[in-house]
């Protein structure tokens, strides 16, 4: 039976200790109007006490029914879809199961709750802070700013919060593990939903060793939207230096082969940053995505002649110049792209909601999920 309810605060859980109840019983003692719902990501009957004493303690346990660990993504869509359906219309605070994450500071997230707006509480990185997480999170943000012009102090945090209202939306970011979270970030700006940062504790306990954060495979997953991106970049910069040369080659015209050179590459680094980075699957919207790309693919192509003209007139050779042109206008045509190209415009979720069988189009969760319900 549906539960009324303002916010329940999600934890994915694999394998605890006496850090989740601990975090359970201080929300329930602290904040008893607020719901807990714990996911267990499949910890094993060994840790069966431990759920039993969290449902004891009056949090909502749900477990995967398929057996295993299936990651931290999944876990969260599994626990956001139980929230729809046991607490329909309430918000969802995202915390982490190891204590890292205050209930100060999970009350303070979830104060700043606001329609279209996905809020991260923040770490600074100050004072004995573990080396690993140190140098994963200064790498992780300057990417993520670099991809998408926020600033954004901690992409990894798992202390989060959305309106009811991005619950589908959340659903329908790929990811099952480590990555989603990130993923979450990177498609926020593209879809037009805010993202703001609340400042929190930096807490890490006995060096982070309850972490099931793996440094090399999970880096690589986190940071597999990034390379997307600039993976695409790379291969249409190969794909218009080729061109560029064989076109010069063969017409000795400097102009028609910038021309010819960015019409070949721009045609296949649109295909690849609507299909493999911005995974824009909404056909209907091609047409504006590609007026929009092409009016930006002339501008560039302007700029990109008379720079190599300039360029070229004091001497410079034409690869050199090629290299410096486009590398300046890799970072140009990169932010007008990310910002005006693949985006839906106005409030982006509106948008969303409009389309025809977005909802049904999220992809599926498990629900017939074993939950015991806490007293």
């Amino acid at each position: 039976m549906p539960t009324q309810t303002s916010a329940v605060v999600l934890i994915p859980a694999l394998e605890p200790d006496h850090r989740l109840l601990a975090l359970v019983a201080d929300l329930r003692r602290t904040a008893p109007d607020l719901s807990v719902l714990v996911v267990d990501d499949g910890s094993g009957a060994g840790y069966a006490t431990v759920f039993d004493d969290v449902a004891a303690l009056g949090a909502d346990v749900v477990a995967d029914p398929v057996p295993g660990n299936h990651g931290k993504g999944h876990a969260l869509k599994l626990g956001i879809r139980e929230v729809e359906t046991r607490y329909p219309g309430a918000d969802v605070v995202c915390a982490d199961a190891d204590g890292q994450h205050t209930v100060q500071d999970i009350l303070r997230v979830a104060g700043h709750v606001r329609p279209g707006t996905a809020v991260v509480g923040g770490r600074r990185f100050v004072g004995d802070v573990p080396l690993r997480s140190r140098v994963g999170n200064a790498v992780s943000r300057s990417l993520f700013r670099l991809v998408t012009g926020l600033r954004v102090h901690d992409t990894q945090t798992g202390l989060r919060a959305y309106p009811a209202s991005l619950l589908p939306w959340l659903r329908s970011i790929p990811g099952e593990r480590f990555e989603y979270e990130l993923a979450v970030l990177l498609q926020a700006p593209r879809d037009g939903v805010d993202v703001d940062e609340v400042e929190i504790e930096t807490v890490y306990l006995d060096e982070n060793e309850s972490s099931h954060f793996r440094p090399v495979v999970d880096s690589l997953r986190i940071l597999a939207p990034l390379i997307r991106f600039v993976g695409t970049g790379v291969a249409s910069f190969g794909v218009d230096v080729l061109m560029l040369l064989l076109l010069q080659a063969l017409t000795g015209s400097l102009l028609l082969s910038v021309v010819g050179a960015r019409i070949v590459s721009g045609s296949v680094n649109f295909l690849l940053n609507k299909f493999v980075v911005f995974r824009s699957t909404d056909h209907r919207a091609t047409r504006a995505e590609a007026a929009r790309y092409v009016a930006l693919a002339v501008s560039l192509v302007v700029a990109g002649y008379l720079m190599l003209l300039g360029l070229q007139t004091l001497g410079v050779a034409l690869l050199p110049a090629k290299l410096l042109t486009d590398g300046i206008l890799f970072f140009v045509g990169w932010a007008v792209q990310r910002r005006h190209v693949f985006r839906t415009g106005g409030s982006g979720l509106d948008e969303l909601d409009r389309r025809d069988g977005w909802v049904t189009a999220v992809e599926p969760v498990e629900t017939s999920a074993t939950v015991s319900t806490g007293g």
